[in-house]
């Protein structure tokens, strides 16, 4: 084996997150130095995940694509059953005194499955019709949780894949016509709360001390930090507690509160670099496999993204995504950085190759 690979990590992976993290805890920190001791733990956590998996064959785990989408529907029922509810939703399990959501720990697992499911076959509607009936179970039992945002998120991630895939936009219409026709029936299934945040949505002023309640502070927290923010801890929207969630979904608008313009600026940037390397990955590897699990996860992390990020401006409804590397939540974080280290594994495999540039 060529001694350079022996023990690789695509620091333009790592590096971005790290810094990402880095800025998340600060601005736990400052918020509640009980969220900081529990991101941290599990932020060490996340990291040795990412440093194991980034070692690993990643073709080897293809080999188990189908018990990981069975084990990922088993235990989201098992969930439903047997796990912890908390503000109305069962989401999480119990772990030795720590809550995990396996509704985001699986996202990378369930990519592989359809990264493996989506190299086997060429685009076709018999392929769209299949990745359908794969998804449905899935998208069903998060769902009933309730998770709409995470429901979303993989919704969105798969039909951009099966768009970048090449299945013809024929049938992409067809399924997007098709949702419409039941659009009024899907909408009796959404919880009372789910249709509040998307009326409050197309019309703010509605009810600016309720449902909208939370956008409106999001904004005004965003608009106050200006171009260099108030400061840690100095925020009047978030640290005194007029920003519900101001840890988990609206981080951003307390992060831009605080360092201003120039820490969200530093925010983009840090996913931009982030993004352009796992495009730089898909771009140089060889393999279909490869290349269809690179393209989903930067999906995957483009829209966590995009919904996080524009939920806090006021530009997307609220559907209770998180930041990520950068929200407080150990699932969320673990998930991200089991994506990372499969992600190095793929480019350990192509700078093996000779295809990667160290960087």
């Amino acid at each position: 084996m060529n001694r350079g690979t022996f023990f690789y990590i695509d620091l333009r992976l790592l590096v971005p997150a790290l810094f990402l993290l880095f800025l998340g805890l600060t601005t736990l920190f400052s918020v509640n130095i009980d969220f900081f001791k529990s991101q941290l733990l599990f932020a060490g956590v996340s990291i040795v995940f990412f440093l194991f998996l980034s070692q690993l064959n990643y073709k080897a785990i293809q080999l188990y694509a189908v018990p990981i989408y069975l084990i990922s529907l088993f235990l989201l029922l098992l969930v439903l059953l047997v796990g912890i509810q908390s503000k109305g939703a069962v989401r999480w399990f119990d772990i030795l005194g720590l809550r995990v959501q396996f509704s985001e720990i699986m996202k990378p697992f369930l990519l592989v499955s359809l990264s493996w499911f989506l190299a086997k076959r060429t685009p076709s509607f018999k392929t769209f019709f299949l990745v359908i009936l794969f998804l449905t179970p899935v998208l069903f039992l998060v769902y009933k949780q309730p998770d709409f945002g995470n429901a979303a998120i993989l919704g969105t991630v798969t039909l951009l894949t099966l768009i970048a895939y090449g299945v013809a936009f024929t049938w992409i219409f067809l399924g997007a016509g098709v949702l419409l026709l039941f659009l009024p029936f899907l909408w009796r299934f959404l919880h009372e709360y789910q249709q509040q945040r998307i009326v409050a949505f197309f019309d703010p002023a509605r009810d600016p001390l309720g449902t909208s309640y939370n956008a409106m502070q999001a904004l005004i927290a965003i608009g106050s930090g200006m171009l260099a923010g108030r400061g840690m801890s100095q925020g009047t929207q978030s640290y005194l507690r007029f920003l519900p969630e101001r840890h988990t979904d609206f981080i951003f608008a307390t992060l831009a509160e605080s360092l201003g313009f120039l820490g969200s600026l530093i925010v983009f940037l840090c996913f931009a670099f982030l993004l352009h390397r796992i495009f730089v990955l898909f771009s140089n590897s060889q393999d279909r496999l490869d290349k269809i699990f690179s393209l989903s996860a930067f999906f995957l992390i483009l829209t966590q993204f995009s919904f996080n990020i524009g939920m806090n401006m006021g530009v997307l409804p609220i559907v209770g995504t998180t930041l990520p590397f950068v929200s407080y939540g150990g699932s969320s974080l673990l998930s991200n950085f089991i994506l990372l280290g499969l992600l190095s594994s793929i480019g350990r495999a192509a700078k093996k190759e000779g295809t990667l540039e160290i960087g």
